[in-house]
């Protein structure tokens, strides 16, 4: 009797965890589009580069961009110079 409640037990856990865990797949992010360099600046405040090999060819940079290939594809528009660098400070 141990034995076969023991085992019950194994088996419902088991099957809570497997389709448990495929009940909470996981969620695709978001790429956020802002309207215009002000909005991506106060979320992040060097701009977005594309490549972390990317090179500033506008100037005189103070920030270093954060590095996403979909953040800054979804926001190429602001990448006025074709740096791979949308809205650098």
């Amino acid at each position: 009797m141990r034995r076969l409640t023991a085992i019950v037990t194994a088996s419902v856990l088991v099957s809570v965890l497997t389709f448990g865990a495929a009940g909470t797949a996981e969620a695709k992010t978001t790429v956020k589009t802002f309207k215009n360099c002000s909005e991506m600046n106060k979320v992040y405040k060097g701009g977005v580069a594309r490549t972390s090999s990317a090179k500033n060819k506008g100037g005189k940079t103070k920030l270093k961009p954060f590095v996403s290939k979909e953040l800054y594809d979804a926001n190429k528009k602001s990448d006025r110079d074709h740096d791979l660098i949308a809205c650098e400070r």
